[in-house]
């Protein structure tokens, strides 16, 4: 079950939890509008921080995008533990035909905090990647958040 942010979250007063949400609402009308696209890292970090840096598990999430790289949609595929998750390509590729993307952004939270990829994201990344190229859907980047601190893959060489 995924954790959301209550009125009676301790670690936040209700003002921020409405800033919080007042800026989520302001971040998805401005990336839904036409002509705006996901084409940095730094659009797609903005709204993936407020989105995943509170999350107390690990969360995989797909972002779909059209040829222009705007927002089709996004959602979390798959949920885990503190430490892990299970991906499942068919799966990622499923959804991904479901909405006509022609691209995808990866995006899953790391709740330690600490945004070095292991060897199990490495891989996974490398197995999307593959599988999505087969149905020709690009994968632009793969972010990982770690409360405040975002590591892009692509930024990195490892895309």
């Amino acid at each position: 079950m995924k954790k959301q942010l209550t009125l009676f979250t301790p670690e936040l007063p209700l003002t921020s939890l409405r800033t919080i949400k007042r800026a989520l609402s302001l971040l998805d009308y401005h990336l839904r509008e036409p002509g705006v696209a996901f084409t940095s890292t730094q659009a797609t970090r903005d709204w993936l921080r407020l989105k995943m840096a509170l999350l107390e598990r690990e969360e995989f999430m797909v972002l779909y995008l059209n040829q222009q790289n705007q927002l089709i949609a996004h959602e979390t595929l798959f949920t885990g533990s503190i430490s892990s998750t299970e991906v499942h390509p068919r799966e990622v590729v499923k959804r991904a035909l479901y909405f006509n993307a022609a691209a995808v952004i990866f995006a899953h939270n790391h709740p330690s905090g600490d945004t070095t990829p292991s060897q199990a994201d490495k891989a996974i990344t490398q197995r999307l990647v593959q599988a999505l190229a087969l149905v020709d859907i690009r994968v632009p980047d793969h972010l990982i958040v770690g409360g405040r601190q975002i590591l892009s893959f692509a930024e990195h060489g490892l895309l």
